[in-house]
């Protein structure tokens, strides 16, 4: 068979062009078109036997002790033709010389094997089953009570209905909506105040204290025992005015100096301090009185706590502030003094309205009400050390008292609705 190519020897020979020594060349007992016949050993050891030789792993379900053939070259790569032959314990050089004809897939198309399911014992399965059981069964109770929380109504998710053994929870106001509630007007709250049209003062049928005033512990006990008695007088008429009632409190001065805005100190006279809404009684001046005067000191006890107490009643009724605000925006000295007469000689005519509708428990007739009378008609500016006319003269005080006591009346005491001359 000729070369291929120059210098490149033909299928079972060597690349010198010769036989090997020992051997002999390959002859075929028949010409087979396209192929070659069975191969035979050409080895000196080898020649009584004839092996057949064995194929190459190419097709599924044949062996071999080779691995198989090389991978196929791509279509218009050069071939490397195979040289050498077959050694005895040696590997055989194997190649593809031509695309493959096989047109189905190197491998195998069936798929491996699947792995068995796993199998869980019948206790886990049961449990899981009772478990999901449980959670069906808890969700389906708690979403009937969510659906009769909202009761028979038409719509429920408006308004909730409350059950009868719940309380209603208040509804809070629109934030948005506010309101301004208009002051009242200084002088609508001095001269149309309700409690000059909230009835007569009530009689409580309270005695004088039988206590003697003679150390500073007896009249201190003195006073607390008349406190009750225009507590319960006055304490209606405020409430059908509309203002919230407050009992007093009750001090004694001290020594102890501070400024007016904390009310403090001692003074010749007793007074009333709006901020904490205390009496202030001037015990040392009461003892000497009533060393002096037993029974005037005793007369004079009930028209002071009585006039202290008319405070009271303005600041309850919030005339006392209207009337420090009135006084504050002018700024004249002559009016401001006006102001605070009219606040004083109120004041008088509220505990001249006490007295007199309490006058017969409280003894005040006979002797003892003629010493009424005559402390009240000269008591004034006119007898103070300063002569500063802040009280009103002794003839405007008693023109104040005297109808308040015989009526008991607070509508006679609306001093700022009166001329200045009955002021003065």
């Amino acid at each position: 068979m000729p070369d291929s190519e120059e210098g490149v020897p033909g299928p079972g020979h060597f690349a010198s062009g010769e036989p090997a020594a020992g051997t002999r060349p390959l002859t075929l007992k028949s010409a087979q078109p396209g192929g070659l016949g069975p191969a035979r050993s050409v080895s000196l050891g080898d020649t009584p036997m004839r092996r057949k030789a064995r194929p190459l792993p190419t097709e599924p379900g044949t062996t071999s002790e080779y691995s198989g053939p090389p991978v196929a070259p791509q279509t218009g790569v050069p071939l490397t033709p195979l040289t050498g032959t077959r050694r005895v314990g040696g590997p055989r050089p194997t190649g593809w010389h031509s695309n493959p004809s096989r047109s189905g897939a190197q491998f195998t198309t069936e798929p491996p094997p699947a792995a068995p399911p796993r199998q869980y014992s019948r206790p886990i399965v049961v449990g899981l089953s009772i478990l999901v059981i449980l959670m069906l069964t808890g969700a389906t109770i708690a979403g009937f009570r969510l659906v009769d929380s909202y009761g028979n109504v038409k719509n429920p998710l408006a308004q909730p209905s409350v059950k009868k053994s719940q309380t209603p929870l208040p509804v809070p106001p629109n934030p948005t909506v506010t309101k301004t509630v208009q002051g009242v007007p200084d002088m609508v709250r001095l001269q149309q105040n309700k409690i000059y049209t909230s009835g007569k003062v009530v009689a409580v049928s309270c005695k004088e204290p039988a206590i003697k005033p003679n150390s500073q512990s007896a009249i201190l006990r003195y006073y607390q025992a008349l406190l009750p008695c225009l507590n319960n007088a006055w304490g209606p008429l405020v409430t059908k005015a509309g203002y919230d009632f407050r009992p007093p409190k009750l001090k004694l001065q001290t020594s102890q100096v501070g400024t007016e805005e904390d009310c403090t100190g001692e003074s010749d006279t007793a007074y009333y301090c709006s901020d904490d809404e205390s009496i202030n009684i001037s015990w040392k001046n009461d003892l000497k009185y009533y060393k002096d005067e037993p029974l005037a000191a005793r007369v004079w006890m009930l028209d002071t706590m009585a006039h202290e107490y008319g405070h009271h009643i303005q600041q309850m009724t919030e005339m006392i502030t209207a009337s420090f605000s009135r006084e504050g925006w002018t700024n004249s000295k002559a009016m401001k003094l006006e102001w605070a007469r009219r606040r004083e000689l109120q004041a008088t005519c509220f505990g001249a309205a006490f007295l007199g509708a309490n006058k017969k428990s409280l003894g005040l007739s006979g002797n003892k009400l003629q010493v009424w009378r005559w402390e009240a008609q000269h008591s004034g500016d006119e007898y103070s050390e300063d002569k500063i006319r802040d009280h009103g003269s002794r003839k405007s005080n008693w023109a104040w008292s005297e109808p308040a006591f015989n009526s008991a009346d607070p509508k006679v005491c609306n001093t700022f609705t009166a001329p200045a001359a009955k002021v003065s």
